[in-house]
């Protein structure tokens, strides 16, 4: 594995969301994170049908566009009863003509849920994958996980994305009824975010 010596990272991602969480998990290692918008640069079209390939597409995207180390995070939520949709195309449920709406894609899918008649609880789980992608085209990837289930209908006024409906496994409250504190080390980012940390940073 390779090691990260750079002092600062772009973070290849214009969700406002997962900027904060990065940079919260990074400041400890004394590392500068910058992101796309503020060096003017667009993100990629998620053309991938993985998780893993449109990491790796943001991260090598932004690595070249600014030649420094580009770190990006493909995630999404998979729910057991609907064949792991939303999946990779987590956002795109939330496409709107006015921009992403998540409480559209959080209301989709309880209705599927309750079209398909699959009894409760509704297990699910976050993904997350990292990619560390380096100008010279090298890249390091790293997943992670948190299980739980869904509930309807959506709880609490923290967190982004699918937060409000995703309880996870062992407690009574959903990320987004959740502290921010509370819910970061309980995530898939957090999973993710520990492996890489351990394999190219410490």
């Amino acid at each position: 594995m390779r090691k990260l010596t750079n002092s600062k990272i772009v973070l290849a991602t214009h969700n406002k969301g997962k900027l904060r969480e990065i940079r919260v998990l990074l400041e400890p290692f004394g590392i500068e994170c910058v992101g796309v918008g503020d060096l003017g640069l667009e993100e990629p079209e998620e053309t991938e049908t993985s998780f893993v390939g449109n990491a790796r597409l943001k991260a090598h995207f932004a690595a070249k566009a600014s030649d420094l180390p580009a770190l990006s995070d493909d995630s999404g939520i998979s729910v057991d009863a609907l064949g792991g949709a939303p999946g990779v195309y987590t956002a795109d449920w939330a496409e709107t003509p006015n921009g992403r709406d998540f409480s559209v894609a959080m209301t989709k899918v309880w209705e599927m849920l309750q079209a398909s008649n699959a009894p409760p609880p509704h297990m699910a789980k976050f993904n997350c994958v990292l990619c560390l992608a380096w100008p010279d085209g090298h890249d390091e990837v790293f997943k992670g996980f948190a299980l739980g289930q869904v509930v309807w209908p959506m709880r609490g006024n923290h967190g982004f994305g699918f937060d409000p409906m995703f309880q996870p496994d062992g407690h009574a409250l959903t990320f987004s009824e959740m502290l921010p504190c509370e819910k970061q080390p309980l995530t898939h980012r957090a999973d993710a975010f520990a492996k890489l940390v351990a394999n190219c940073i410490e």
